[in-house]
């Protein structure tokens, strides 16, 4: 779970070279149509150099902020809240969505959206259990 915290950190910073440290050479990341306007699988380093280039060419002041991390064995799911300030508009876009990130060799493997927590969890056969108050 540290490597994922420390990817978001790195995320954060936009910093494409800092971010380009994390990433397997044979990274798949999938954001599927349910999560984006624009679906896509982004490959390798050069996959997520697009990535990053397509939301920064619309967007500003882009944040990934972890809400809560499930230990899914081999993968990690994330709650995610990602706000962002349009390029043009200067409208704030907040979006609530999950992932399952898997790790190999200390860098990100794979990456897999979802619309919510339950639905990420369910990909990796774990249920939401609500934190105790």
């Amino acid at each position: 779970m540290e490597i994922v915290r420390q990817v978001f950190d790195a995320f954060n910073s936009e910093d494409i070279e800092r971010i380009l440290a994390f990433v397997h050479p044979e990274l798949e990341a999938e954001i599927p149509p349910e999560v984006s306007a624009e679906p896509d699988i982004y490959r390798g380093p050069d996959g997520m150099r697009r990535y990053f280039q397509s939301f920064q060419d619309v967007m500003d002041e882009i944040r990934f902020q972890p809400e809560r991390f499930w230990d899914a064995g081999e993968s990690v799911v994330v709650a995610l809240l990602l706000t962002a300030k349009g390029r043009q508009t200067a409208i704030l876009v907040e979006q609530r969505t999950a992932a399952v990130w898997t790790i190999s060799d200390g860098k990100v493997r794979r990456v897999r959206a979802y619309a919510s927590p339950a639905e990420a969890l369910e990909a990796v056969g774990m249920e939401e259990v609500e934190d105790p108050d």
